[in-house]
């Protein structure tokens, strides 16, 4: 009876000794197992892994900087563009009382914001989106009370209260952003719509904000072959963008962020965080308004004289600085269009033609000593044998008229014969070919780039020996007048800037310092080649030969500057021949000219690449000469500081001649200039007459429309309209006012009858 309690003890005993024996086995477990999470090397890469997708460091891309004109004005820049990608799956979209009122007043705005689709469109994409971002527990019961528990929802019916339609959602909520705008916006936009309702508030992560860096051009097209662009292969890449790449593209930053939902972050606030340093912005020395000039009236002239392609340049004298760098070319020889499809003045390497016969000017007063009275006979413009080049092979020139001529009516004309004749006795016939190349390439530098290879300028193409040249005495004679040696536009510009400069060659600049912020980093001065490429005893003979090119009869560019009155112009025309058997171009027009000749500015180069067609121009003066003498009269007639100020005498003038045309508009400019003014009619159409005291007097004409008005003294746009009005066919000629009709006043007529105006 007495054992039976001590199995029971011992039974408990035995059950307790077992659940510690448990309790300690699952102890050390649990204990091991935290020894093992501590150390083990698994758990800790697990742990990172899982911090990684939670938290990430994310990229911060620079603003790329800048490329400005002279002026600041932008020729390329980076502009922020922002993408809204909306989260339809957040917390704060729960409410579908609120997102219908939210969605519905957004849908509007956007529809008259952009325009893209209608309000109701836009209303049923969010309705779409926001269905497609849950999925329901219940689908029949999609409503509940904004309290919760029995007795709330019993005193919300007693009192009434207002509940609010609300779905209920299990856990899984889908937060693929979708992108609500048709476009990015730009930061003045995102501006304004964030003022619009679901963008303004901050009910749960809605929507995240995507930016963007893109590359504009206000100018659009204007200067964009120098601009450049800059691609992720190098050798795609070229231009200013190219070439100044690193200083353009800035540092970029980085930021920590945490993961909220799919696709959606925030910022944390970390150490690691480091705000990007945007690009350095890259001011040019392109001159806006002439750089749109040189553009212009080069498109102009290649469009009438159907060109293949061409280039305009305009570089500042004493600083070597680059105004205007004008590229236009056709990409397909059957298109109409023009494009900057290349940079034709720093990578095209062509035979110059006649402008190269400065360099054979200053090889014959400077090296050789030629006196310029030096004449010889150009067997007025027929061929003419010159050292090995004979029969058919001799030299001629284009024009006819000379005979005996000296240096400088050789330059004037653009002589072949000359300067063929007078290198060939100095330098070919006696063998001095050597002092010839050495001269050019040592002294006058023609040899060598002009300082913007990294904008991709090519070398040029002159022999430096005549070891190993073939046929070396035809190429003595062909160099002569620009043929056999290959340069750029902008290294036979930087020659004639060095004659304009006083004989001081200076490498052109075209980029001028590096900005940020405004404040000036890194200022880029003027390098010079040469301080000297001839004497001053020189540089007076070749400076006066170039001024008669333009003053001379005869002169090639004479038709352009021979009646400019208010300054002086020097210059060199140049045809040549195409002999690249690839080219598309049968004939090279050039122009150069510096101005004012007596004190020189401006230097200005125009080179124009064209085919032979019936109707249309190659030479020099009249293909290239347009451009040139646009760019000079504008840029005369920009600088202010030329002209003389007028200094008022305290007399009263008046006017002494006015045009006939409308009554009341004659009465209206005599009334106030005139001291006295006569009318016998205060309306229709009059004659105008202006005695020696400045009287005027207002005769009206003939209203008889077969009568013939006398239009004499009117302009063409009155005449014109006054004699089609009565059925007349006018033609004229001249410009100013009418000076003389064919039909003489008071004739009868008839509709169709022919008119000749002549202006003057």
């Amino acid at each position: 009876m007495k054992e039976e309690p001590s199995k029971i003890k011992s039974d408990i005993l035995l059950r307790v000794r077992l659940l510690y024996v448990l309790f300690v086995v699952i102890g050390t477990v649990v204990l091991l197992r935290l020894i093992w999470v501590q150390f083990s090397p698994e758990i800790a890469r697990n742990a990172r892994r899982l911090e990684h997708r939670i938290f990430s460091l994310k990229e911060l891309p620079a603003q790329r900087g800048a490329i400005l004109t002279r002026d600041g004005e932008p020729l390329a820049t980076s502009m922020f563009r922002y993408r809204v990608e909306f989260d339809f799956g957040s917390e704060g979209l729960d409410s579908l009382d609120t997102f219908e009122e939210q969605s519905d007043s957004l849908s509007q705005l956007l529809a008259l914001f952009f325009k893209d689709r209608t309000a109701a469109q836009y209303r049923e994409m969010f309705r779409r989106e926001h269905a497609r971002c849950y999925r329901l527990v219940n689908p029949r019961d999609t409503t509940c009370y904004r309290s919760e528990g029995a007795v709330a929802r019993f005193f919300d019916r007693i009192f009434n209260r207002e509940f609010e339609k609300k779905r209920i959602f299990d856990t899984i909520r889908d937060h693929r952003p979708v992108t609500i705008f048709p476009r990015d916006v730009d930061y003045a936009e995102w501006r304004e719509l964030s003022t619009y309702p679901l963008l303004n508030w901050n009910m749960g992560m809605v929507y995240r904000l995507a930016e963007c860096d893109e590359r504009i051009y206000p100018q659009g097209e204007l200067a964009r072959r120098t601009i450049g662009k800059v691609a992720e292969e190098r050798k795609h890449s070229y231009g200013i963008e190219d070439a100044y790449r690193e200083e353009l593209a800035g540092t970029d930053g980085q930021i920590l962020r945490q993961r909220i939902a799919r696709n959606f972050y925030g910022r944390v606030n970390h150490g690691e965080n480091v705000d990007p340093e945007n690009g350095l912005d890259v001011v040019t020395t392109l001159d806006l308004d002439l750089q749109d000039v040189a553009d212009k009236a080069l498109l102009a002239q290649l469009t009438s004289q159907n060109a293949v392609w061409g280039t305009a340049l305009v570089m500042e004298t004493a600083t070597g600085e680059i105004l205007a760098m004008a590229n236009r070319g056709r990409k397909d020889i059957r298109s109409g269009d023009f494009t900057e499809a290349e940079n034709y003045a720093l990578g095209k390497s062509l035979e110059p033609g006649s402008t190269f016969k400065l360099a054979s000017m200053l090889l014959l007063l400077e090296d050789d000593g030629m006196s310029p009275s030096v004449t010889y006979d150009t067997n007025n413009g027929d061929r003419v044998d010159v050292g090995p080049a004979k029969g058919k092979n001799g030299i001629r020139d284009s024009h006819r008229g000379d005979r005996v001529i000296d240096l400088r009516r050789a330059v004037a004309v653009s002589s072949n014969v000359y300067f063929a004749r007078a290198i060939w006795d100095r330098y070919g016939a006696t063998g001095r070919k050597e002092e010839y190349s050495r001269f050019l390439n040592e002294r006058l530098h023609l040899g060598e780039c002009a300082g913007l290879e990294m904008l991709g300028e090519r070398k040029p193409e002159m022999a430096a020996t005549w070891k190993g040249v073939p046929d070396p005495g035809m190429k003595v004679v062909k160099m002569s007048y620009g043929y056999r040696v290959r340069m750029t536009p902008l290294q036979i510009l930087t020659f004639y800037n060095a004659v304009a400069n006083d004989g001081r060659m200076i490498a052109p600049v075209l980029v001028r310092e590096l900005r940020r912020n405004g404040k000036t980093v890194e200022r880029f001065e003027t390098h010079t080649i040469a301080d000297r490429i001839c004497s001053p005893a020189t540089l007076r003979i070749v400076r006066d030969c170039l001024e008669a090119v333009c003053t001379e009869k005869g002169g090639t560019a004479a038709r352009f500057f021979s009646d400019t009155t208010r300054f002086r112009v020097a210059a060199k025309t140049g045809t040549a021949q195409v002999t690249d058997p690839t080219s598309s171009a049968n004939y090279l027009a050039s122009m150069a000219a510096y101005f004012p000749a007596e004190n020189p500015r401006y230097t200005v180069l125009s080179v124009i690449a064209t085919r032979s067609q019936a109707g249309k121009t190659y030479y020099g003066a009249s293909l290239a000469g347009p451009v040139v003498k646009r760019l000079v009269d504008y840029i005369y007639y920009r600088e202010h500081d030329w002209y003389r100020p007028l200094e008022s005498s305290g007399e009263r003038h008046f006017p002494q001649r006015i045009k006939g045309g409308d009554i009341r508009q004659i009465r209206r400019v005599a009334d106030r200039f005139a001291p006295k003014v006569e009318s016998d009619s205060r309306s229709g159409w009059g004659r105008v007459r202006v005695d020696s005291l400045s009287h005027v007097e207002v005769a009206s004409l003939a209203v008889d429309p077969g009568i013939m008005p006398d239009v004499r003294g009117m302009g063409l746009k009155d005449a014109l309209f006054l004699l089609e009005n009565r059925g007349l066919r006018v033609a004229f000629s001249g410009g100013g006012s009418i000076v003389q009709q064919s039909v003489a006043p008071g004739s009868r007529i008839r509709p169709g009858t022919s008119v000749l105006l002549t202006m003057k």
